[in-house]
């Protein structure tokens, strides 16, 4: 039989676009190691108590931390007076010579080194207030002030404050296995947080007088010991929040009575604190489903705003399992609430606001804290606590388990802007969102801000889409985040720092790692084995401590994807995606057998008779190889393709044959350092449209190159990289061929 060959031609080249001349950062990834290389050089050693699949191990403990707390609220003065009783529980194998206590308040203390360590620059222009504040103002009487700390008998305990960190000294060190209960009595000045910044304190309505708390950090709270670090000690400079032990709450909270309160927890004496009407009310909110039933009536705040009660009355809340305690309490809420059916259990979703939220908190808000229970338990678990709570804070969002705070109200005709209606909207579904990253998967967000911040704006960007209504997310879309990763070098930090270290801290907590997921579950891994993962992921690791180690582990475990240079370029580099379109070469078939091609034959190669058919590229004429080879080629080996069709396929073989007329070689190149898939779009003559996604391997032998041929029965008029914008490609000058001009965004 004769051998068939195939000849393609290229008449020319055709160049897609040079090099971009556009300024681009300077490619600086934080390791040395090949991009595909495993991470053993980056992650910890499995053990005993975290495993290699990501999954706790054998040996894994936590510690427990029980609370009875009772305060006072003094709101003529903004003072809070506490009393708890710890009781800790060591369930590690080690022994503890002390113990440490977190006390955040002290962060804002006169002696605090916060201010000391952040940089200042003199302004020329100052308001008139703003220049009070900084300069003429006596310093305000801020931070924990400890009265006592005892142990269970009465006899005072030894300790030591160091800033925001309060070591107890035991007498007799704590062997694996025991408990030890110490009594603490302490008060502070509750701050004016919209004067003063906070993440809690109180809001002030100057018309009336009023004031709407919302208290957080507000008691003595132990620290984190466990397998990783031993003490989670580290200082609350304002910026890395708070890591902290699960454990079960009583608190009995003393509150002027005309107040209106909702704090983490059951309420345990609703029918000594609602009128018989709100508890009717209330009731009847507890099987509905459909809208929100309103509880406390905007008349019935307003008729008590208007009083300033001399009289007290006691809050009684409990929880359990939870890692830490939220309180909201103020004589103007509106409160109403509707049930939420998740399988087989009911929740309630509960919003509280002024009247000055209305309408909007009114008509969206507790929808919003119902949408996100449903959407968030879908993608991880079953929302496992009674309630979850929205409170109406303007300039706040902040999260603690069962409640939070946040900013979004209509001006003072009660308009509502888009822009205000959406933040509202996003900052509920985010800061709801927190009671499972990391209220539930209890991350420490001292050291990794990502891990809840970064994966709770993914699961909010999944929460907003899925209300269809083209919600305008903000973080989420691979486009979104490429300001940030085409910015200076010089600005940018890995998303694996310290959270105290990062200077654009909402790119970089926020929106890189909510992108990058968002791409690893569109683009990379699929819908379907990245929710397999991450529900893995949050199961596995509901009620403890998980380490960055543990989710990336859990991601490939679960999946049998190999995701370690995703992860090393994405969380470990600032690498950017830049990957280009560097040249195509147009090819066409040759239908008639000339010397020309017998020529081009032979310098491409030949068949070594011995070795089997391979071929061996020679480049050397064929008057050359002629003389080395006397099996060169001849004319007569040379014959058309439909002869070899003819004589080896049926018809019915023959009319399932492709019909490729044209063949194009397309080279990309990747200016960026950081891997990822290379997806085509093929715009033919026609108009009709085909697409190819290659995996981020086809970089795995070439970091810089890589080249695909496509065989087509159509002419090409438009080739074009990433047209959907999936990877985050930050210069999309060098995506299309022929090379397009982009419009800037003046133009």
């Amino acid at each position: 039989m004769k051998k068939i060959f195939l000849f393609l031609f290229l008449p020319a080249l055709l160049v897609a676009q040079e090099k971009s001349t556009t300024v681009t950062p300077k490619q600086t990834g934080k390791y040395d190691t090949n991009k595909f290389s495993q991470m053993y050089d980056l992650l910890a050693t499995p053990n005993l108590f975290r495993t290699a699949s990501g999954a706790p191990g054998p040996a894994y403990y936590q510690q427990q931390a029980d609370y009875k707390i009772n305060i006072d609220l003094d709101d003529k003065n903004s003072k809070l007076t506490g009393s708890e009783t710890i009781t800790y529980y060591n369930n590690s194998p080690d022994t503890l010579e002390y113990l440490w206590v977190q006390l955040d308040q002290n962060q804002s203390a006169k002696n605090s080194q916060t201010p000391l360590a952040e940089s200042q620059r003199m302004e020329q222009v100052f308001p008139a207030g703003n220049f009070t504040n900084k300069f003429l103002k006596q310093e305000l009487e801020r931070g924990f002030n400890i009265d006592f700390v005892k142990d269970a008998k009465g006899n005072p305990l030894s300790f030591t404050i160091n800033q925001t960190m309060m070591r107890i000294n035991l007498e007799t060190p704590m062997k694996p296995g025991e408990k030890f209960s110490f009594a603490i009595n302490w008060w502070y000045n509750i701050n004016n947080y919209r004067a003063e910044g906070g993440r809690s304190g109180y809001e002030l309505f100057e018309k009336s007088g009023n004031k709407l708390y919302v208290i957080a950090q507000f008691y003595p709270r132990m620290a984190v010991y466990n397998d990783v670090e031993g003490w989670q000690n580290m200082q609350f400079w304002g910026t890395g929040e708070f890591t902290l032990p699960f454990g079960d709450f009583d608190v009995n909270i003393t509150v002027p009575a005309d107040h209106i309160m909702e704090a983490t927890g059951d309420l345990m004496n609703r029918s000594e604190v609602f009128t018989a009407a709100q508890l009717k009310r209330y009731e009847l909110a507890q099987k509905t489903y459909d809208k929100p039933v309103v509880v406390v009536t905007q008349a019935e705040a307003e008729a008590s705003e208007k009083g300033f009660s001399d009289k007290k009355k006691t809050w009684k809340f409990s929880a359990k399992n939870v890692r830490d305690f939220g309180i909201a309490t103020s004589r103007k809420f509106i409160y109403d609430a509707m049930a939420v059916k998740l399988n087989d259990k009911t929740v309630m979703a509960i919003s509280v606001y002024p009247k000055e939220s209305n309408p909007l908190w009114g008509e969206t808000a507790t929808r919003t804290v119902a949408h996100t229970l449903k959407s968030y338990s879908a993608h991880t678990f079953d929302y496992p606590y009674p309630k979850a709570v929205s409170v109406s804070a303007e300039d706040q969002g902040m999260e603690y388990p069962m409640i939070c705070w946040n900013y979004g109200r209509p001006d003072e005709k009660g308009v509502t802007s888009d822009r205000i209606k959406n933040g509202m909207i996003g900052v509920t579904i985010h800061e709801v969102g927190h009671n499972f990253f990391p209220m539930i998967v209890n991350s420490d967000e001292r050291q990794w801000s990502w891990m809840d911040e970064g994966l709770n704006t993914f699961m909010q960007y999944m929460a907003e889409q899925e209300m269809g209504t083209n919600f305008p997310s903000s973080r989420g879309p691979a486009s979104k985040i490429v300001p940030y990763m085409s910015g200076d070098q010089k600005f940018l930090e890995p998303i694996m720092s310290n959270s105290e270290t990062i200077v654009q801290f909402g790119a970089n907590a926020y929106g890189k790692p909510a992108t990058g997921l968002n791409i690893l579950r569109e683009t990379i891994m699929g819908r379907e084995l990245f929710d397999h993962a991450f529900k893995v992921y949050a199961n596995r690791w509901k009620f403890k401590h998980p380490t960055p180690e543990d989710f990336f582990r859990t991601m490939e475990d679960a999946s049998a994807v190999d995701l370690d240079w995703f992860f090393r370029g994405w969380f470990y580099s600032t690498d950017f995606v830049d990957i280009g379109i560097k040249e195509v070469k147009q090819y066409y078939v040759s239908l008639t057998p000339t010397k020309d091609l017998k020529d081009a034959t032979v310098r491409r190669g030949r068949f070594g008779q011995e070795k089997g058919p391979f071929l061996y590229l020679v480049p050397e004429t064929s008057e050359e190889l002629s003389a080395k080879d006397k099996k060169a080629l001849a004319i007569a080996d040379v014959n058309l393709l439909s002869e070899y069709v003819n004589q080896n396929f049926t018809a019915d073989e023959k009319a399932k044959l492709k019909s490729p007329k044209y063949f194009y070689e397309v080279d990309f190149n990747k200016p960026g350092g950081m891997l990822m898939p290379i997806i085509v779009e093929l715009t033919y003559e026609d108009d009709t449209k085909e697409t190819f996604k290659y995996p981020a391997q086809i970089w795995r032998k070439n970091n810089d190159t890589a080249k695909k041929v496509y065989a087509t029965e159509k002419a090409i008029k438009k080739i074009q990289i990433d047209p959907k914008l999936e990877t985050a490609d930050i210069d999309v000058t060098n995506n299309t061929w022929p090379k397009e001009e982009v419009k800037s965004k003046f133009d």
